[in-house]
């Protein structure tokens, strides 16, 4: 008897231990099954930058000093200085032109006077003994000041026959050959200065309380992709233009080794002010008609949170409310997600590709 009720409890606990393993495995297909249906993302948490408010804009260069060279009298060239992309300094003689006629002038003249004052001294000894009027003194006092009126005349004429630079600068194209005839007012070249340019750019209206001298511009150009120029604002226009409702301002840019060239198309950035800001990876914000958001991972699901942007940069989205740094915001496979959703967090470094355009980094 005893053995039946021994073989009965080996039968239940046999059935009890199979239904535990039963359940036991069932339990574990349900959890993998659910780890299987999980999404798989990639988290970062935002974190706190440098962030400058800028404002960019289409620019040209053009120098300080400016002037394209003519001559002002007729006459024809003995001398040329005039070298395409040579650098000359202020008051070089760039240009000259036959100007024996104007000398032989300057010498009548010059001698003219030195006779004028000549009669006007013998004028006035004589006069200290009344042996001549006092009007015949005033006539040759007027004839020495016409002859000094003629003179300097006559100076102007014969400087007009040498071109110099009026400034330190850059001498431009020329067509002109020694030995050439020119009429008054012909065109010789044009002279830059190079030192320093001017870049012209205008601002939007709605920037303009927050523009002020001194602030710092980087500009770049096409023709050098890899390097940025710096500058700093210097004028800013008395009125806002009625027809594009932009304000129009001048920086001055540093050109020591003359790449840039004036008239050269720029692209401007005018830096209103820096600050400290919460950025994320823009790849993580999801927009829905005026709403922005991202998902953020807690616990291993997905909660959809509303934020607020503000500056942008390349790569990277600034954020001003909904987040914080303890936040791991999602930035893969969050366009798959509702909130609520279950996630699975995978570590990988291709998750965020890099920024192509900040330099790279020295290692």
């Amino acid at each position: 008897m005893w053995k039946q009720w021994l073989v009965g409890i080996v039968v239940v606990a046999v059935v009890v231990a199979g239904a535990g393993v039963y359940l036991g495995l069932e339990q574990v297909e349900a959890e993998q099954e659910e780890e299987a249906q999980a999404s798989a993302v990639n988290i970062t948490m935002p974190e706190f930058q440098q962030i400058r408010d800028q404002v960019s804009a289409v620019a040209s260069l053009q120098a300080v000093n400016a002037v394209e060279l003519t001559t002002e009298v007729s006459g024809r060239v003995v001398a040329l200085n005039l070298e395409p992309g040579k650098r000359v300094e202020q008051g070089e003689v760039l240009l000259q032109l036959d100007d024996r006629q104007a000398r032989a002038d300057m010498a009548v003249i010059e001698a003219q006077l030195a006779d004028a004052r000549r009669q006007y001294d013998r004028a006035q000894s004589l006069r200290a003994n009344n042996s001549v009027s006092q009007s015949q003194v005033d006539v040759l006092r007027t004839a020495v000041d016409v002859a000094q009126a003629q003179r300097e005349a006559a100076k102007v004429r014969l400087e007009n026959h040498r071109i110099e630079a009026p400034f330190a600068g850059v001498v431009g194209l020329s067509d002109i050959s020694t030995g050439a005839y020119l009429q008054a007012g012909t065109g010789i070249t044009t002279l830059d200065s190079s030192d320093r340019l001017e870049l012209t750019f205008a601002i939007p209206e709605r920037f303009v309380a927050q523009v002020q001298l001194g602030q710092s511009v980087l500009a770049s150009s096409p023709a050098f992709p890899d390097q940025v120029f710096e500058g700093q604002l210097i004028e800013l226009a008395t009125r806002i233009s009625e027809l594009s409702r932009t304000l129009a301002v001048r920086a001055l840019i540093d050109n020591p080794d003359g790449r840039l060239r004036p008239g050269q198309f720029m692209s401007a950035s005018l830096t209103l002010q820096e600050r400290e800001g919460l950025v994320l990876p823009e790849q993580a914000v999801m927009v829905r008609g005026d709403e922005k958001y991202v998902f953020v991972a807690e616990d291993g699901v997905a909660r959809r949170v509303s934020v607020q942007v503000g500056n942008r940069m390349p790569g990277l989205v600034e954020v001003t409310r909904g987040l914080s740094t303890d936040d791991a915001v999602v930035v893969t496979g969050q366009d798959r997600l509702s909130s609520g959703n279950r996630i699975r967090v995978i570590e990988s470094d291709l998750a965020i590709p890099d920024n192509r355009f900040e330099p790279a980094r020295e290692s």
